[in-house]
């Protein structure tokens, strides 16, 4: 008889999702989401799902090569065992290395369909620290007014936390803010540069929002990727956190901030390290008392609900940012967590990740 856990098949297809207006930041103009969904069934009938939520400028990939690689990886996966899915996430670091999206999206389906099996939770299998995260909601780099009608709409929905994308003309960008503020001063806001500035700029647009009473909680990759020494001094000189995102995809990555005292606090985002280099960089954050923060691409309901499950499992995440299902116009997927203004609850879940089609 086969093992119940072995996989029978597994497909992958595009998943298109339009968003309500497009998403704009310091490294281009988003209209769309154009990710990849993948299904793993095991022998015993059960069918996991994953996304993958490519991003040319942060990772190098589009839906074009995730699609090439995904094919690649599950014309190698019937017959092997789900149950070893460790050795089969290091499998494929081992064979499709650059392509982590891919990776991330099987690493997903095959835990889904796994944690079914067990009829275990996926937070549970994290580690069950927790029950729910609370995210913030971000707004693009828009007009003045449209950043004040978009602040206000925010608060209303009863979430407390903003994050403001700048990283282009810092005159525009402290005009957006100070508007957000005014609009929702009781919220706290964190600012993301996406790399568009260089470390004198980010440092002298803090001064400028202090100036004007504003301090904010965080502000994520001020500098360009490649900026290690721009990074490290923001991080120095700052007086608010800052954190590490479009620079760290690995765990050598994580490393590399600990030693070079690069930043307060690491993005851990599942399309970029894959759970299993996301579980090494908290081990690698926790060892060196550097803040946790789990962050997305444009991903749907689907891979939002495995990052919730990971950071509400895994526990000690002070910043999250998981607010791109809310961007989307249509989203097909249900479950996976309840929802009250920012916060995901995933209490509900009985086995799985719990992300269905509608």
């Amino acid at each position: 008889m086969l093992a119940p856990t072995l996989i029978r098949a597994a497909t992958v297809e595009p998943l298109d999702l339009p968003l309500f207006e497009p998403f704009v930041i310091s490294t281009g103009r988003f209209p769309a989401a154009n990710n990849v969904i993948v299904r793993v069934e095991l022998e015993a009938g059960i069918v996991g799902l994953g996304e993958a939520s490519p991003s040319l400028s942060s990772g190098g990939e589009t839906q074009a090569t995730v699609l090439a690689a995904a094919r690649e990886m599950v014309a190698l996966l019937p017959g092997r065992d789900a149950g070893n899915w460790r050795g089969l996430a290091e499998f494929l670091l081992a064979n499709f290395q650059a392509h982590s999206c891919a990776r991330a999206a099987m690493e997903m389906a095959l835990l889904d369909a796994l944690t079914q099996h067990y009829q275990m939770p996926l937070y549970r299998w994290f580690g069950g620290a927790a029950t729910s995260v609370e995210t913030d909601l971000t707004i693009p780099i828009v007009t003045v007014a449209r950043a004040r009608e978009l602040a206000a709409e925010i608060a209303a929905r009863g979430i407390r936390t903003i994050k403001i994308k700048v990283g282009g003309d810092m005159d525009e960008d402290e005009a957006r803010v100070v508007a957000i503020h005014e609009a929702a001063p009781q919220l706290a806001l964190q600012l993301d540069g996406n790399q568009g500035y260089d470390a004198p700029g980010a440092l002298r647009l803090l001064v400028r929002l202090d100036q004007r009473g504003i301090v904010p909680i965080l502000f994520e990759q001020p500098v360009h990727r490649d900026d290690w020494d721009g990074l490290a001094a923001v991080t120095a000189r700052s007086p608010v956190p800052i954190a590490a995102d479009e620079c760290v995809h690995s765990p050598a990555d994580a490393l590399r901030v600990v030693r070079e005292r690069a930043a307060h606090v690491i993005n851990i985002k599942l399309m970029k390290s894959t759970i299993l280099g996301a579980l090494d960089i908290v081990g690698i954050c926790r060892a060196a008392r550097v803040g946790l923060m789990i962050g997305a691409m444009m991903e749907s309901r689907l891979a939002t609900t495995t990052a919730a499950h990971f950071a509400a499992g895994i526990g000690d995440f002070r910043y999250i940012d998981l607010d791109t299902p809310m961007l989307i116009n249509g989203d097909p997927f249900t479950g996976g967590y309840t929802q009250e203004g920012g916060r995901y609850d995933v209490s509900e879940v009985r086995a799985g990740h719990g992300a269905a089609w509608r």
